[in-house]
């Protein structure tokens, strides 16, 4: 896909002035120029054109939000001055994997006052002897090269950084979740003691109407067998007075 109609799949119907991120890579530059990017993008901070086929940085429009800047595996060698013209705030500037060999191609970026990263890993200018030293003399105002500074202290990773701080303000702390904790939790916890408390009061209620029904029950048979006692007595006495009349007849 050529990048003109990268930049109309990116934009996805809105307009370049509500842009701060764009991302290009693989694309193909047909000339080896900038295409499709004009002025319009004036909150545009993030760009990336890796492996897109740039020679040339001419063409670049002015972007002056830009802060970061991807050109990784391209063929730039020269023009490079273009970018302080262009992209005066830059702070990262990638251009590993470019056909940059000399110093002087690197002077250009002199007047970038706000670089503080530099990346040209895989250029040919790594293999000049003191390259390290002479590039941070060359731009003092570079702090990392390459991903490290002049003692050899890596650069501060800024995507582990953005998940520290997302991770304090976020919900809460990462980690396992465990599920036995929740079950517990309604064990013990205060909606699970709420509902103990409850149910407990419901079960003694229950145990208090059952031994009240037992009471009543023990009552009525203890009733029903005094009124079978009392029958009996009635009856041996009602038998007891038939034998005396039968004597009184004799």
């Amino acid at each position: 896909m050529d990048m003109k109609k990268r930049i109309t799949l990116e934009l996805r119907n809105r307009s370049p002035t509500e842009i701060a991120e764009l991302v290009l890579d693989n694309s193909r530059s047909a000339d080896g120029e900038v295409e499709g990017l004009t002025d319009a993008f004036t909150e545009l901070e993030f760009l990336s054109m890796v492996n897109v086929g740039l020679s040339s940085l001419a063409k670049l429009p002015s972007l002056p939000k830009l802060h970061k800047l991807e050109l990784s595996d391209n063929n730039l060698s020269a023009s490079l001055e273009t970018l302080s013209e262009k992209c005066p705030n830059l702070t990262y500037l990638n251009l590993s994997g470019n056909k940059i060999k000399e110093l002087s191609n690197v002077e250009a970026l002199q007047n970038l006052k706000s670089l503080q990263s530099l990346d040209l890993f895989n250029c040919e200018i790594t293999s000049l002897e003191d390259y390290r030293e002479s590039v941070f003399e060359l731009l003092p105002q570079v702090t990392y090269l390459d991903g490290f500074d002049q003692e050899d202290n890596e650069a501060p990773d800024s995507e582990a950084d953005d998940e520290d701080e997302d991770g304090e303000d976020g919900a809460g702390p990462t980690g396992d979740y465990d599920d036995d904790d929740d079950e517990e939790e309604d064990e013990d916890g205060s909606e699970g003691g709420e509902v103990g408390l409850s149910f407990q009061v419901n079960r003694a209620n229950q145990d208090d109407d059952e031994d009240e029904d037992d009471y009543a029950e023990e009552e009525e048979e203890e009733d029903k067998a005094g009124v079978q006692g009392q029958k009996r007595k009635r009856d041996v006495d009602d038998e007891g007075e038939d034998d005396d009349d039968d004597d009184d007849d004799d």
